[in-house]
């Protein structure tokens, strides 16, 4: 077993190089409808989806794609939101939003939606919600639940929890509780360790965690595999460590 340590950061553009190769978004961007809806996570994913499509994205902010977010006391946002990234049969619907195409969505087309929760031995995740109409998670059940359209959920390791994510929502969301509320989200969980499985071929798993100096939320993989794939992981994990310019 190899270890490797990986920021947060580092760990989103992982998952979203994992996402862009996968062969079922590949067709969807081809012959279908895509949504990346706005999150820290999917800005990532959605940098690699476009990069991938070719397509010109200087000026778009991608920094301030993310509808609700969990900062400091002391934080502020600046930037107007982008809206979130629409794909049609390879077009970037520039200034589209999940809520403008939810009702166009149809079997074969696909929303990928980050999450704020992570049970990882149920691959269960959820989203916290802040919006009295359950915010885009409301929208996007009328496509999943209602069409059959895929619900595709990267979430990085940071965001694990140890109870089940129904028994959590339960709780959060009930009449005596306080603050937001926690929506399940019924698709798959895509993973930093599912992007390295993906990319190239290889066991990993999750064996420490934690840092300080900037490490903090960030984790150390265990790497298990041919050579071949080790390289290749080994290759990747530093691609997506280095610092990003611009």
């Amino acid at each position: 077993m190899r270890l490797h340590f990986l920021t947060v950061d580092a760990g989103k553009r992982l998952i979203a190089k994992g996402v862009v190769s996968r062969g079922d978004v590949q067709r969807v961007l081809e012959r279908g409808r895509l949504v990346v809806v706005a999150g820290t996570t999917n800005a990532w994913v959605a940098r690699e989806i476009l990069g991938y499509l070719g397509e010109d994205t200087d000026g778009f902010p991608f920094n301030r794609f993310f509808r609700g977010v969990t900062m400091p006391p002391d934080a502020s946002i600046e930037g107007e939101f982008p809206g979130d990234v629409v794909i049609v049969k390879g077009k970037w619907q520039r200034g589209c939003t999940v809520f403008d195409v939810v009702d166009e969505l149809k079997e074969g087309d696909l929303i990928i939606k980050g999450a704020n929760v992570l049970y990882l031995p149920n691959r269960e995740a959820g989203v916290l919600i802040g919006h009295e109409r359950a915010g885009t998670m409301g929208v996007i059940m009328q496509a999943v639940a209602g069409r059959r359209v895929g619900l595709l959920v990267p979430v990085g390791l940071e965001k694990r929890v140890y109870a089940d994510i129904l028994s959590l929502a339960r709780r959060a969301n009930s009449p005596s509780s306080t603050g937001p509320r926690l929506f399940p989200a019924p698709g798959e969980v895509f993973t930093e360790i599912d992007a390295l499985e993906v990319l190239a071929g290889v066991k990993v798993e999750l064996v420490a965690a934690g840092g300080a100096f900037g490490a903090e939320g960030g984790v150390w993989l265990g790497i298990e595999g041919y050579e071949k794939g080790l390289e290749a992981a080994e290759s990747i994990l530093e691609e997506v460590s280095e610092p990003l310019l611009g």
